[in-house]
């Protein structure tokens, strides 16, 4: 590893990932809990995808919503645990070059398509209380797979640039980076040119994300709120901003430590490193974890028949289509 920080070298055919430097004696104990985050992850986000699948009564837009999410959290994790889990199990810090920009694209790519899942929810939201009568002409099965179509193709277009610019840098200096994924930053920070439209580029991605989808989901709720206050009883108002409960919760556990594990990572210089690298693994690692966990446990619909499905009671209710009724068409749920 010495040699790999004093030969000069241009364009390595793979880097070396450290981990969480400074806690190295620490990695087998901290992969416990990340191995628990990402096994409830993968359970939480297919038992989401199964039930809703097995359910024609959950075929509706927001359920679409939620899959897209439960997707997007899955190869969200999947392209980062398995590597960390590697390096604190087994050592492997190797990783090819190409590999590694491959996984600063899925990293960025799904990190910017859930910002904009959240956004589309919080539409649907905005559509369900605002205009509860003209939910279903609205938001249409069509017009929520163009939506996941555009917020696809948007994250993908906005995040091609970082690997193809990460690419064309000479790395002449090291190889090694001190984190446990390729972040574009990280990464960046080891060419041995001039890097600035990068880092540029990277602004306008973080704009992008934090900026218009967390402007466009506050407008959002500032519509829905005063469509909630105007309500005419305190348990209306109650009711019908509880709806919301579930999408707030991820909301903020999605942005705040995006924010966070962005702003650290640019002007954060004389936090510790370990610090820095817990931070960014956290906005990565936790929200997958959490999304299906909150929804599974605020949402009724789905609460209800993951309860039916381990215990296998209430069959006949479940066939009859029973299930838990709503003043307002379209608002049951998050």
């Amino acid at each position: 590893m010495t040699d790999a920080n004093t030969t000069a070298f241009t364009n390595p055919s793979t880097f070396i990932l450290l981990g969480i430097p400074g806690l190295e004696v620490a990695h087998v104990w901290i992969s416990i809990p990340f191995c628990t985050m990402y096994v409830i992850a993968i359970l939480g986000n297919f038992a989401i995808l199964f039930i809703v699948k097995r359910e024609p009564s959950l075929h509706g837009p927001m359920y679409y919503f939620l899959c897209m999410l439960a997707i997007t959290d899955l190869v969200l994790s999947t392209s980062t645990l398995p590597k960390i889990l590697a390096i604190f199990w087994f050592n492997s810090r190797e990783i090819d070059f190409s590999a590694c920009l491959t996984q600063m694209f899925f990293i960025h790519c799904f990190s910017e398509i859930e910002s904009g899942i959240f956004a589309a929810m919080a539409f649907d939201r905005y559509v369900a209380i605002c205009h509860p009568l003209r939910h279903s002409t609205i938001l249409t099965n069509s017009l929520v797979m163009k939506i996941g179509l555009v917020i696809l193709l948007r994250g993908s277009i906005l995040i091609l640039p970082c690997p193809l610019l990460a690419r064309q840098w000479p790395y002449c200096r090291t190889n090694i980076i001190p984190h446990t994924q390729c972040e574009n930053m990280y990464v960046v920070r080891l060419a041995c040119a001039d890097t600035r439209i990068s880092s540029y580029y990277g602004l306008f991605v973080l704009y992008c994300r934090i900026g218009l989808d967390v402007s466009f989901i506050i407008l959002s709720y500032i519509q829905i709120l005063r469509a909630i206050f105007s309500l005419p009883t305190k348990d209306a108002r109650l009711k019908t901003f509880g709806t919301c409960g579930s999408h707030i919760c991820v909301i903020l556990a999605f942005y705040i430590p995006t924010l966070f594990a962005s702003l650290t990572s640019r002007f954060g210089h004389n936090l510790p490193r370990y610090f820095q690298v817990f931070i960014s693994n956290v906005y990565l690692l936790v929200p997958p974890m959490l999304n299906p966990v909150i929804y599974g446990v605020r949402t009724k619909e789905i609460r209800n028949r993951l309860l039916r499905l381990f215990t296998h009671k209430g069959t006949k209710a479940f066939s009859s289509g029973v299930g838990p009724q709503t003043d307002l068409p379209g608002v049951a749920g998050w």
